[in-house]
């Protein structure tokens, strides 16, 4: 068993630079999770104090039912992939991939046995006998794995590996670990910035800010049902749209000069709200209505299969994806109606929390 416990997990740097702040996390067994947040929210801290690289400031790192947070990194039996895969240079394939076990004094010819079968597993036979600077960046990707893979450990632990690697490399490293994963059944952690990544390859995911988990799920719940207004801006290859707005008389909300129908439950009306909607959920309609939002197109980005158009209008600026041959130019007028099952309400201070009365939506989440 290699369950991961993270209880109360603090890091303070010189300076009073706090990067996590009294942290709680759990993984399960075999499960790939992922780590997602932007740039500074702690996510690598996170990673680096499971392998004992940062010592925690407070609370307690456990695997496996065992308490490793004084341990040193080579006694706590994980594996990590740095973001630039750390490979020696001058060392051929076979070395790089047996050298975590020569560091546990495995003998030779043992070790160069489960280098090369391990290699092997991952496709790298022919490249045994070069060295990193003769391999592409997906060649390197697969020998850092088959190094982590050797040693057989309880955890794999991956800081951002897949962000030097090209869009098409990308994709094709992302499905070749995730089934890898699968086959294995290795506790693993993955760091990214990425929610694209995260949403493909993780069973859960923690969306991280200023060293605090926001959201913990799976890639269906964060992208369907965001906790506040941090994740929902922050999941989706488009961001939700977050319109201030009033709730008012028979479930809807005023916002800008359109009635839109929204879960409001017990929710006074002339409560402030900020309501969401992703740009997936909003529909075209040629005429206006009072639950219509309605602007004029600003800008149009061809995303392929579909079209991102951004409208500026009474509600503010709206964004919305239609089909790609839809007719859309800057400066026409708009009109889209929102799907009333896929709108979520959130509070207009604090934390922007989901209010608890909203119902969970129901259908599949593009992209999860």
């Amino acid at each position: 068993m290699a369950a991961i416990a993270l209880t109360g997990l603090t890091k303070d740097y010189p300076g009073g630079v706090r990067a996590l702040d009294g942290l709680e996390l759990d993984v399960a067994d075999g499960e790939f999770f992922a780590l997602l947040g932007p740039s500074g929210c702690g996510k690598t801290t996170i990673l680096r104090t499971i392998a004992g690289l940062e010592e925690a400031t407070a609370g307690t790192v456990v695997i496996g039912g065992d308490d490793v947070t004084r341990l040193p990194p080579g006694r706590r039996d994980v594996a990590m992939v740095f973001q630039d895969y750390a490979l020696f240079p001058h060392m051929t394939v076979t070395d790089n991939v047996a050298y975590p076990l020569r560091i546990r004094k495995v003998p030779t010819a043992e070790r160069r046995g489960r280098a090369a079968e391990t290699a092997g597993q991952l496709g790298l036979t022919k490249q045994l006998d070069r060295r990193p600077g003769q391999l592409s960046g997906g060649q390197q990707q697969r020998v850092a794995l088959a190094r982590a893979m050797a040693c057989h450990p309880r955890v794999f632990l991956f800081d951002e590996p897949l962000s030097n690697l090209d869009a098409r490399m990308r994709l094709e490293a992302r499905t070749f670990l995730k089934r890898l994963q699968r086959e294995l059944a290795v506790t693993t952690v993955f760091v990214t910035h990425d929610q694209a990544e995260a949403l493909a390859l993780a069973d859960r995911i923690a969306v991280l800010s200023d060293g605090r988990v926001r959201q913990v799920g799976t890639p269906t719940e964060v992208f369907r049902r965001p906790a506040n207004t941090f994740v929902a801006s922050f999941i989706g290859s488009t961001p939700m749209n977050l319109l201030p707005g009033t709730v008012t008389a028979g479930a809807r909300v005023l916002v800008g000069d359109a009635a839109l129908p929204a879960p409001v439950g017990e929710i006074a009306p002339g409560t402030p709200v900020v309501y969401g909607i992703r740009p997936e959920y909003l529909r075209l309609t040629p005429t206006a209505g009072e639950d219509t939002v309605t602007g004029e197109i600003t800008v149009v980005e061809n995303l392929g299969s579909t079209q991102l158009l951004t409208l500026e209008g009474p509600a503010g600026t709206v964004q919305v994806v239609v089909p790609e041959d839809s007719e859309a130019a800057p400066g026409a007028p708009l009109h889209v109606v929102p799907r009333a099952d896929r709108a979520l309400l959130y509070r207009p201070d604090g934390d922007g929390e989901l209010l608890t009365n909203c119902p969970t939506p129901g259908g599949a989440a593009p992209g999860a």
